[in-house]
């Protein structure tokens, strides 16, 4: 994904429905623009959770090991105090990815909001001329929506795992915590693609 996108630019010739719109469309680029370096900023301090929870059980357990009869000892380098550290740095990550979401549900209701005036204006069949080239106002909201229910969803799998994984013991689990970090399994291909439809259409994109 590119740089973000202007928008209210001045200069332009736009105004109404279409001027807001378009502004809409810059916003949701740039919106998951900064999720995606939060996603991947996130991957890293996780990895680096994990890397030190399995290192400490397994410092423990060779400790155990040496000398059952004596408690074991802080491995060197992992206190917990470390691994505090790292947490709240992912907790951070995720109150940022929360603030974008938010932002994403204004942009919502703002795109609600032009499909009613576009409704109480035109009617229910809309403006026989499209804003740009081929969708109607509510064509944007239906797009809006999707994009929110996929991120929306997304964060509800990121608080999850968000609390699970400094407490998560097995190997195993870690793994699949930090591929769903990774891969966003609720922010599937389409998003991207309706997203780059909503550039094009309202020509922050060539065609």
């Amino acid at each position: 994904m590119e740089g973000e996108l202007p928008s209210n630019r001045k200069c332009s010739a736009l105004t109404g429905s279409s001027r807001k719109i378009k502004d809409n469309a810059a916003d949701w680029h740039n919106l998951l623009l900064r999720w995606e370096r939060l996603n991947d900023h996130g991957f890293d301090v996780a990895q680096n959770i994990v890397n030190l929870r399995l290192r400490r059980s397994e410092s423990q357990h060779l400790q155990l090991q040496a000398d059952e009869a004596l408690p074991p000892l802080e491995p060197a380098g992992i206190s917990v105090a470390t691994l505090q550290q790292d947490c709240d740095k992912l907790q951070e990550v995720y109150d940022k990815m929360v603030a974008l979401v938010t932002k994403m549900e204004r942009l919502v209701v703002s795109q609600h909001g032009i499909s009613e005036l576009e409704q109480f204006q035109f009617g229910v069949e809309g403006r026989k001329t499209p804003l740009f080239h081929s969708w109607n106002a509510k064509h944007f909201e239906d797009v809006s929506v999707f994009l929110l229910d996929s991120f929306q969803s997304e964060l509800r799998l990121k608080g999850a795992l968000l609390q699970d994984l400094a407490h998560t013991v097995t190997s195993d689990l870690h793994v699949v915590h930090l591929s769903c970090w990774l891969l966003q399994p609720f922010v599937p291909p389409q998003v991207r693609l309706m997203l780059e439809a909503l550039l094009l259409e309202t020509g922050h994109r060539p065609i």
